[in-house]
């Protein structure tokens, strides 16, 4: 107001003529969004606008200017004598507001999910590099397209939604607990983390480091994680955002570090058995922040919550958790000497419901028995035409399709197009490949002999998978049939594990929760707590048993054949076994109808009657008896 005094006095002369004032620079305050240029002066100024004027002697006698801002802790205000822990929060408190006003405005992105979503200046800068666009060209859920018609979301987007999730996860703890001391770059390397996680994904998403890449190079260990890790380190260097990331106040390598160890978690070179904090990017009093873009703890992350949504959404599934009641109650309790994100006590059906809503989305979409068979051709495809297709990467050197993941600038090439490449070629080295494509688009696809498992989990590797196909073409000769027409190579085995995100563990158990009457204290609810209504088993192995000859004769034989090797196997009867080989059925005792794997309550015991229906004998049960 004083300011705006003195130029009114200088414009009104004694004759009540106005004129232009002459421009007073030293009259000029620098903005709060311009902290980064502010001397010692404007600090001083800015902490006495605050209402912290008793610590401006400090500050000046530190020499403390507005780029030192960014690097104070709270370790630091107490080596320079503010002594009092609640002054401490006081000062971070107002100075973290000054890089919530950035001089670059927010970019809106209208997402169908979440609706209008901001993101900083500097997730826009890595979004609109080649690298993060290359997304746009990568199906979500890969061949699921191909049976699901909505399904045709990119990673692209749904890496945007993971960076808007892990952003207001991140800013809704700092909100509700200040004392956690979560600063504007621990914010922006969480969000930076939540967009940049997928980056390494390949052709068709999944399908390419688990199926092409083990078949394509078997002596190697790859996941995409890696892949991401390896092409954010080229984006950074690609785009030259490193001088960038440093003036949005991001200190590096330890940044970055972090950044790499959110998306893959601690170095390989650090051991499970060791005790130390495998972590460099962050201390271990904020292990909570390793928490939010992929939880390796109990699989409770962004990313699924994002994926959950985005993928309901397109395959028209309905989906029953709501990712933002998690994020009101959202909170960082100590456990065990770490501070690990909690939830309130009553959420924990809503937790076995998310698991559960993961199990579905499994079970209907990510391993449709169609889904699965159309990514399998499309490997297949992939294989035969990997060293006719060359990519060229850096310094002009040429890759293949596998070769390509040891090259970024190779890789940033390598999209779901490739599909159509060899669709369109007219090499007759491709013509294999370009058939079995044709064959995926003519909808000529091989055909689902049936479904099964065993009573325990087998050891499966691909010897198993050839030996049980060459079981599978033999299954009816033993019993003296003239079928010879089927050999192994016309069998396919697939063999898919479904569990609710560790394996045979159930991943409740990892999760913490705290009580309204003490919100600080960590506790465990074990499953008898919740309810007798959840699952006993959180695993199982389905394996899955195709046919690559699709004319009517050769697909009823490897139907008998298929029901014939499950005996010999003692797996469980395929669901259609009784109409696809009645004559065999019967040689299982345990295959009868009468309650197979399911106990008989008491009072309420089966009654099993027979009927004929086409001239076959039928089991015909009667469920309850008055």
């Amino acid at each position: 107001m004083e300011n705006r005094k003195r130029q009114l006095e200088a414009v009104v002369t004694d004759n009540h003529c106005f004129k232009t004032p002459e421009k007073r620079v030293s009259l000029v305050r620098l903005l709060d969004s311009d902290y980064m240029r502010w001397g010692v002066k404007e600090t001083c100024q800015y902490l006495r606008r605050e209402d912290l004027v008793e610590w401006e002697d400090i500050f000046k006698a530190q020499k403390i200017t507005g780029v030192g801002l960014r690097y104070l802790s709270d370790a630091d205000l107490e080596k320079i004598g503010i002594k009092c822990l609640g002054d401490r929060l006081k000062i971070l408190h107002s100075f973290r507001k000054l890089w919530q006003t950035g001089a670059e405005p927010n970019k809106v992105f209208n997402d169908p999910i979440h609706g209008h979503v901001e993101l900083h200046p500097l997730l826009v800068k890595i979004i609109d590099t080649p690298q993060f666009q290359r997304l746009r060209n990568l199906k979500q859920l890969g061949g699921t397209y191909y049976v699901f018609p909505g399904a045709s979301h990119n990673r692209f987007e749904h890496s945007i939604g993971v960076g808007h999730l892990a952003g207001r996860l991140v800013e809704a703890l700092n909100e509700r607990q200040p004392e956690l001391l979560i600063s504007r770059r621990d914010i922006l390397c969480v969000q930076i983390a939540g967009l940049c996680h997928d980056l390494g994904h390949g052709p068709f998403s999944h399908m390419f480091d688990s199926k092409f890449i083990p078949t394509a190079r078997p002596g190697i260990s790859w996941k995409h994680e890696k892949a991401s890790l390896s092409m954010f380190d080229y984006l950074v260097k690609d785009n030259g955002l490193k001088p960038v990331m440093e003036q949005h106040g991001l200190v590096l390598p330890e940044d970055l570090d972090f950044i790499k160890e959110q998306i893959a978690g601690p170095p390989n070179s650090v051991s499970v058995q060791d005790k130390k904090w495998p972590y460099k990017g962050r201390p271990e009093d904020k292990s909570f922040l390793y928490e939010i873009v992929a939880n390796k703890r109990n699989g409770i992350d962004v990313d699924k919550w994002d994926y959950f949504a985005r993928d309901c959404y397109h395959l028209g599934i309905k989906n029953n958790f709501d990712h933002g009641r998690f994020i009101k109650f959202a909170r960082v309790c100590e456990v065990d000497g770490q501070k690990h994100i909690c939830t309130r006590d009553k959420e924990v059906g809503n937790l076995y419901d998310m698991f559960h809503t993961r199990n579905c989305l499994h079970r209907r979409a990510y391993q449709h028995k169609v889904g699965n068979i159309i990514e399998t051709m499309i490997t297949e495809a992939f294989l035969k035409a990997d060293k006719h297709i060359q990519i060229e990467g850096s310094e002009g050197r040429k890759f293949t399709l596998s070769t390509a993941i040891d090259d970024m600038e190779a890789y940033t090439k390598l999209t779901d197009h490739v599909f159509e490449r060899i669709l369109h070629s007219s090499s007759p080295e491709l013509a294999e490949s370009r058939q079995i494509l044709r064959n995926i688009v003519c909808r000529r696809l091989y055909k689902c002999l049936g479904q099964t498992q065993a009573e325990q989990p087998l050891s499966v590797t691909p010897e198993t998978i050839r030996k049980w196909e060459e079981d599978l073409a033999e299954s009816l000769r033993q019993s003296g049939s003239n079928d010879g027409s089927l050999q192994p190579e016309d069998f396919v085995v697939s063999v898919i594990y479904m569990d609710y995100g560790m394996k045979d563990k159930n991943p409740i158990n990892n999760v913490r929760f705290y009580c309204k009457d003490d919100l600080s204290k960590a506790i465990q609810i074990r499953k008898n707590q919740v309810s007798k209504l959840l699952p006993e088993q959180f695993a199982e192995q389905l394996i899955r048993v195709y046919c690559k000859k699709t004319d009517d004769r050769s697909l009823e034989a490897a139907k008998k054949h298929f029901v014939q090797w499950c005996i010999n196997m003692n797996l469980s009867k395929p669901q259609d076994g009784d109409i696809i080989a009645p004559e065999l059925t019967p040689q299982k005792p345990s295959w009868s109808n009468n309650n197979e794997g399911e106990g008989s309550e008491s009072g309420g015991s089966t009654e099993v009657n027979c009927a004929t229906v086409n001239g076959q004998k039928k089991a015909k049960v009667q469920l309850f008896k008055n």
